[in-house]
């Protein structure tokens, strides 16, 4: 059987890797830049077509897949004009691989269902070198059937692959791990703050603390870069703002009030402000020291 032809919007860092490890995989993909061209470039190099437009790319594709950092952005290639809705074929699949609201992701899935097609939220874990090597986790939701259909792809992309529930599920579920995670990162980022005021060496507190349950992945990541300088964790402090606003808005969304998050969101958006939202979570132990040091 022929492999299902692709169409890819977003070639970030992880979509990038992705379409390149499609390529290696056989798949022919057509692509369409969303911000930069250098990954783009690329792919065409390596043999992908290129559409001028959302609409156009999906003429071509059976399915077609979003990489992409806002909600926003991909609500700007399903609607208006040029957008995948317009040239969407019947029975294809659209899959969207970002971080997105669900409330979005269900509207979305169902203006697909009306043109025949599936609608699958499928965010992703781990980083663009896991996705050079096939190795992403994968948190599918939506139309079972769909699912199914395209479950080889995704296990061409994934070595973790899990389909979760109705459409939704899947970014509620990324939406949940990333406020965790970010809560998590930054009060261990605080908490080395913490330990420099008092005067106590990063490395003793740390090694108290990580002896005891509160030891994680997280806290490694975090403590990697505040004793070593090392960033094992390249996700930005403003897509950790996007995402635990996001997590926010959900809660709202659902009629609940999320206490937990306050302070992250609280936290997060004035390093933004600060000029911190291109630089990666785990230097929170930086911006937290300074406001302590600035006191």
């Amino acid at each position: 059987m022929s492999k299902p032809s692709i169409g890819f919007i977003g070639l970030g860092l992880m979509g990038a890797a992705m379409v390149g490890r499609l390529q290696d995989k056989g798949y022919s993909v057509t692509v369409m830049a969303n911000k930069s061209r250098q990954a783009v470039d690329a792919a065409v190099a390596r043999g992908a077509a290129e559409a001028e437009t959302a609409a156009s790319l999906a003429a071509v594709s059976d399915i077609v897949m979003f990489c992409m950092g806002t909600s926003e952005h991909v609500e700007s290639r399903v609607y208006g004009a040029d957008g995948v809705l317009e040239g969407l074929r019947t029975g294809s699949v659209v899959i969207d691989f970002g971080t997105s609201l669900p409330g979005s992701t269900r509207k979305i899935a169902a203006d697909v269902a009306e043109r025949g097609s599936a609608y699958l939220d499928a965010p992703l874990g781990r980083t663009p070198a896991h996705a050079k090597d096939g190795l992403l986790n994968i948190m599918c939701a939506g139309d079972e059937a769909a699912y199914e259909r395209v479950k080889p792809v995704l296990d061409d992309l994934g070595e973790n692959v899990f389909h979760l529930g109705e459409s939704g599920a899947g970014h509620t579920i990324k939406l949940i791990n990333n406020f965790f995670a970010m809560t998590t990162a930054c009060a261990m980022s605080e908490a080395f703050a913490m330990s420099d005021a008092a005067g106590i060496p990063r490395e003793t507190m740390y090694s108290a603390v990580s002896a005891g349950p509160l030891k994680s992945g997280m806290m490694e990541f975090i403590r990697n870069y505040a004793k070593d300088g090392e960033i094992d964790l390249a996700f930005s402090v403003a897509n950790a703002n996007k995402d635990v606003g996001y997590y926010r808005t959900m809660a709202k969304d659902l009629g609940v009030t999320s206490r937990m998050s306050g302070a992250a969101d609280a936290t997060l958006t004035e390093a933004v402000a600060d000029g911190f939202g291109d630089r990666m979570v785990p230097e929170m132990v930086d911006f937290l020291h300074g406001k302590m040091k600035a006191k």
